[in-house]
């Protein structure tokens, strides 16, 4: 099953696939993410000092977003970081912990599972995702790009190092026990995650990346004294499972990086105010840009070609502030690239026709640099 399954999302990777336009806000969640004062034990237990002063997320939200009703469970997050480790720590809400997948990199969705989504460099390639359930069964992969834009998943790509704990808050797999829930804790070493990140280091106090967190929830009841998933009694298969997040895509789509949370590095220990985090004027270009690469898949879908010109998109959006108007574009039958020029033409942001976006600077400015 594991590798008929793995077999088809590689078939499934290999072209460009339907997309589908989020149906949320550009509003992604912030967290400034503050430092530890002394390494963590990564054991589960969040009784540490630090632990205890860093600040809880948002409680999580349907994937949907506004769309579906508030999650039954309540799930959260923190984050701490030190010179070697980014550090996670996820608390479930759960009235019946279960699990059955033990073996490396197996499909941990089909259990209950906890899950991480990092793109170091915000340009939604090349980035990490990291799955665990109850057993602290784990499956880490790493994406080239996402799936719409056909992306090429590396299923047996290894987070090495990483440190993991699980505590269940009850026990596990005992139907009728009083459970309430289990808590992950993650230590993703930097020396892994800095393969993707800009300038291929660790992040550096005041530098933000892109994250974002799941949560899979299958509705289950009691057979011959063990969990058994739900199933729809016209078809027999699985009732479909929640998907709860810290930040929405406003569909059942995980791989929109564009619209994954805003991770803050502060220099800050945990327990002090790490500061304020406003969206830099980049991140508004950037967005405007994607809207751009939603128009031109539109386009490309309905009559089979891409607009060669600004005016061809007739696409309505507000000027970023500090650019040339209007954005440059260029167009072949299956290529294409916007580019969006600083008004003192120092840089420029571009994005292309698979959705990968980057700035680069004039001359000049390289030269001044």
């Amino acid at each position: 099953m594991k590798k008929a399954l793995i077999s088809l999302l590689l078939c499934a990777a290999g072209a460009l696939s339907a997309l589908e336009l989020p149906k949320v806000p550009f509003s992604p969640p912030q967290y400034i993410c503050c430092r530890t004062t002394r390494p963590l034990i990564i054991d589960g237990n969040l009784g540490e000092t630090d632990w205890q002063r860093a600040a809880w997320s948002e409680a999580f939200v349907d994937i949907e977003g506004d769309q579906k009703p508030r999650p039954r469970f309540n799930t959260r997050v923190k984050m701490l970081w030190d010179d070697h480790y980014f550090y996670i720590a996820g608390q479930m809400e759960e009235p019946d912990v279960w699990a059955s997948l033990r073996e490396h990199d197996s499909i941990i969705f089909y259990d209950n599972d906890f899950e991480v989504f990092i793109d170091p460099d915000g340009d939604t390639h090349r980035y990490y995702e990291l799955e665990l359930n109850a057993f602290a069964t784990h499956w880490d992969l790493y994406l080239d790009r996402p799936y719409r834009d056909g992306g090429n998943p590396t299923f047996f790509w290894d987070i090495r190092g990483l440190q993991k704990g699980v505590v269940v808050q009850g026990s596990i797999n005992q139907p009728g026990d009083a459970d309430t829930g289990w808590t992950i804790e993650l230590a993703l070493p930097w020396a892994v995650l800095k393969e993707q990140a800009p300038e291929g280091r660790a992040p550096r106090p005041g530098a933000y990346w892109r994250v974002n967190f799941s949560r899979v929830e299958w509705r289950t009841r009691v057979e011959n004294g063990a969990y058994v998933k739900l199933t729809d009694p016209a078809t027999g298969k699985s009732l479909p499972e929640d998907n709860w997040v810290w930040a929405p895509t406003g569909l059942i789509n995980i791989h929109y990086p564009e619209l994954w949370g805003f991770v803050q590095f502060s220099s800050h220990p945990a327990g002090e105010k790490g500061g304020e985090f406003n969206v830099p004027e980049a991140e508004q270009i950037r967005w405007f840009l994607r809207q751009v690469y939603y128009r031109q898949r539109q386009l490309h879908r309905d009559t089979g070609q891409y607009a060669k010109n600004w005016s061809g998109l007739k696409l309505q959006l507000d000027r970023p502030a500090g650019c040339t108007w209007p954005p440059s574009l260029s167009a072949g039958p299956e290529t294409w690239e916007a580019l969006l020029t600083a008004a003192d033409g120092k840089s420029a942001w571009h994005i292309r026709h698979d959705g990968l976006i980057w700035p680069t600077a004039s001359q000049e400015e390289r030269d001044r640099r």
